[in-house]
């Protein structure tokens, strides 16, 4: 069976069974404008990404009309807790793209590249801890 992915405009594509390499690679420079690329993005993944962040826009838009409009102290930090954790799992599923495609990737392509991903993840893993 050839597995399928949405194109842009979310009509099914046929793929050879693995994600199409995007960009130059995680940890190599991409156009100024653009910045640097994926190697490859699940596309499930992103959807569901995208989906939760329009969520939190939300929240965070609820969150200032509350301030504005006094509410309880307590009701609003309650609420800044739950944008937190809808946050904390954007990036946890941002990080399983990074390790299994990215990461990989550097890793296989040779020493130097795998030694730079070794230091990208500690830094990741550091800032993502806080």
């Amino acid at each position: 069976m050839t597995p399928v992915t949405k194109t842009k405009r979310g009509k099914a594509a046929e793929t050879s069974g693995k994600l199409p390499v995007i960009g130059r690679g995680c940890a190599m420079p991409g156009d100024a404008a653009e910045g640097r690329k994926a190697v490859a993005v699940d596309p499930d993944a992103k959807e569901r990404n995208v989906k939760r962040l329009r969520r939190i826009e939300g929240q965070v838009r609820g969150l200032q009309k509350m301030v504005e409009e006094d509410r309880y102290c307590a009701d609003i930090m309650t609420q800044i807790s739950s944008v937190h954790e809808a946050l904390r799992s954007v990036g946890r599923e941002l990080m399983r793209n990074h390790l299994k495609y990215c990461a990989t990737a550097a890793i296989k392509a040779g020493p130097a590249e795998a030694e730079s991903m070794y230091d990208e993840l500690v830094d990741l893993v550091y800032t993502s801890a806080r």
